[in-house]
């Protein structure tokens, strides 16, 4: 029962997002209604039409006024008909790209973890096919549905009034072909939403790889690869058969039926026009009604597979809409720093990654000063992004709080806090463009003169100017090195001084005249600012002001470098495993590359 009323509900819901998007287009939808139930209204007026014409004939009548209402009802017909067409294809589209800007919307404006916890290649996925299944199920189906509803009822009528007897015939045809649909269509229905997941599912395991392909070929693992994301195009298309086997026997037993009640109509019709009981016109009208009778069985159940198809892509496109967002606002904007405040800490925070997930970090108590490089290490698993992901509002604590300017985080947007920070991450730190669109993604305003400047900060003036075209240049994965790709990032951060930089490894990709470029950067504003860094490597780390040491999601010290090597032992590991001496040894050259594992 529970399971039921779950099912029932989870329908109730996908409807429920069909409609949300067919809702501001109920004007357009009406008229598409109104000029195919016109449409029809032409068609059903056909074979009456043509009963004239044998009638007149028979009579030795003029045939003038009948010829002329057929092609009156054709030239109609035609335009009404290429009318209704073309506004509902137009209508469909816009439905399209309206699902798409509330999924696409959606993504940028949800939580980072709730867009992490899903294959990338399967969001892509619900936006490119989603929503074409969409389209029809939201336009023209439902118009279908009821005209198709409306025109065999019509032609029922009409036949009715031509002769009960062969009506009789013909109604329990359609009730065995009624019958037989109702029993295939949720099987139609049900693989046809199995195939679409497998298709979201192919698309993130082909992306994910495609990510990844530079390891999948060193691993020689192609083939192994290959197999795993074809095995759901494998399923995707099993269930697709599936899918046109059923719809296949559906339109074979409407074909059938109708055939058959066409035979059993001539054969009747036959007999009672030799008993004198039925006019031949009467019996001819009757078959072209009978002939016409397949379109609206034909246009029903298209339109109720269409709807079938629409109603799974809408689920998926409902778990979308679902996605957890970031709030906007925030009450204290505009507000002055409270005085004697570092600008930022964390006081006693804790936070996971999902409620049923083991906290990546605990108790944390961290202060940033204005001014300073503090720098952030451990071992792998620490907390350490973490703490970035906390103080840039990615992730939210479960216990404890940040503060910014002395003002507690939820007092704040999530953009007037993001405004004051710059970060520069580990993995991709560019975005698809040119140069000149990666240096302006944060500050598109900023002059050819700080572009300038940030470049030549970060060492890569010259390198841009020897290019052909300069910073109109396009970025691809392939078209510049790693380091390359870093410094970018860099130079993105620094385009407008920032209050807290925030850096994640910086110096993991760069060689080393390039690691000192990025050194000098970091004391310059270290001077003036605060910086943070996440650090794997010494030289990153021996000049800063704070080395907090994380350990199991825990601050477990903090001091200068000379200070943790002479008091903290995990610290001490760290330095040791890089062949550094103890705490007597002299400090490391700002180019040393070793890095602290």
């Amino acid at each position: 029962m529970a399971a039921s009323e779950g099912n029932t509900a989870d329908r109730s819901g996908r409807l429920g997002v069909l409609w949300s998007f067919a809702r501001p287009h109920l004007r357009t939808l009406a008229l598409g209604l109104l000029l195919a139930l016109i449409g029809s209204g032409m068609g059903l007026a056909t074979p009456m039409v043509t009963k004239w014409v044998l009638d007149s004939v028979g009579a030795g009548s003029s045939l003038v006024g009948p010829i002329a209402s057929l092609l009156v009802l054709m030239v109609v017909g035609a335009v009404v008909w290429a009318a209704q067409w073309t506004m509902l294809g137009t209508l469909g589209e816009r439905v399209v790209l309206d699902a798409r800007e509330s999924m696409v919307r959606r993504f940028f404006r949800a939580r980072v973890p709730a867009l992490g916890a899903r294959p990338s290649g399967e969001l892509v996925t619900r936006v490119t096919s989603d929503t074409l299944l969409l389209r029809e199920a939201a336009t023209s189906s439902v118009i279908g549905l009821i005209n198709g509803a409306i025109m065999l009822l019509g032609t029922l009528v009409l036949m009715a009034v031509l002769d009960v007897v062969l009506l009789g015939v013909t109604v329990a045809a359609v009730a065995v072909v009624a019958v037989l649909f109702g029993v295939l269509m949720p099987a139609i229905a049900k693989a046809e939403g199995k195939t679409q997941e497998h298709v979201g599912a192919l698309g993130g395991a082909l992306e994910g790889t495609l990510r990844a392909i530079r390891t999948v070929k060193a691993s020689r693992a192609e083939e192994r690869q290959a197999e795993r994301v074809l095995a759901h195009a494998r399923e995707s298309t099993r269930n697709a058969i599936r899918a046109v086997r059923r719809t296949a026997a559906s339109w074979t037993i409407a074909w059938t039926g109708i055939q058959l009640a066409i035979i059993l109509i001539l054969g009747v019709g036959a007999w009672r026009v030799g008993a004198g009981e039925l006019e031949v016109s009467s019996l001819i009208a009757f078959l072209l009604y009978a002939f016409g009778l397949m379109d609206p069985i034909t246009e029903l159940s298209q339109n109720v597979t269409a709807l079938q198809s629409g109603v799974a892509a809408a689920g998926r496109i409902r778990e979308v809409s679902a996605l957890e967002v970031e709030p906007e606002g925030g009450a204290a904007a505009g507000r002055e720093a409270v005085p004697d405040t570092p600008v930022l800490e964390l006081r006693g925070v804790t936070a996971a990654y999902g409620p049923d997930a083991a906290p990546a970090v605990r108790g944390v108590d961290l202060t940033i000063p204005r001014r300073g490089h503090t720098a952030i290490v451990g071992p792998s698993g620490a907390g350490k992004t973490t703490i970035f992901s906390l103080l840039l509002r990615f992730l939210e604590p479960q216990r404890g709080e940040l503060l910014l300017d002395g003002h507690p985080y939820p007092e704040l947007g999530h953009g007037q806090v993001r405004e004051r920070l710059a970060y520069v991450e580990q993995e991709t730190p560019v975005v698809p463009g040119t140069i000149r669109d990666n240096l302006l993604f944060t500050h598109p305003d900023a002059t050819e003169e700080e572009i300038d400047a940030a470049l030549r900060e970060v060492r890569l003036d010259d390198k841009i100017a020897a290019l052909a075209e300069g910073l109109d240049t396009p970025l691809g994965e392939t078209s510049v090195s790693g380091g390359e790709r870093q410094r970018i990032a860099l130079a993105r951060a620094i385009l407008r001084t920032p209050d807290v930089l925030l850096l994640d490894e910086a110096t993991a990709q760069v060689d080393g005249r390039t690691e000192a470029a990025i050194h000098d950067c970091i004391r310059s504003r270290a001077a003036s600012g605060a910086v943070v860094t996440i650090a794997h490597r010494l030289s990153t780390v021996i000049d800063a002001d704070t080395i907090v040491v994380l350990e199991d999601g825990q601050v477990r010290a903090r001091g200068s470098h000379e200070e943790l090597v002479a008091a903290d032992p995990v610290y001490r590991e760290l330095v040791e495993a890089l062949r550094i001496a103890d705490s007597g040894a002299e400090p490391v050259p700002v180019s040393a590359s070793a890095e602290l594992r």
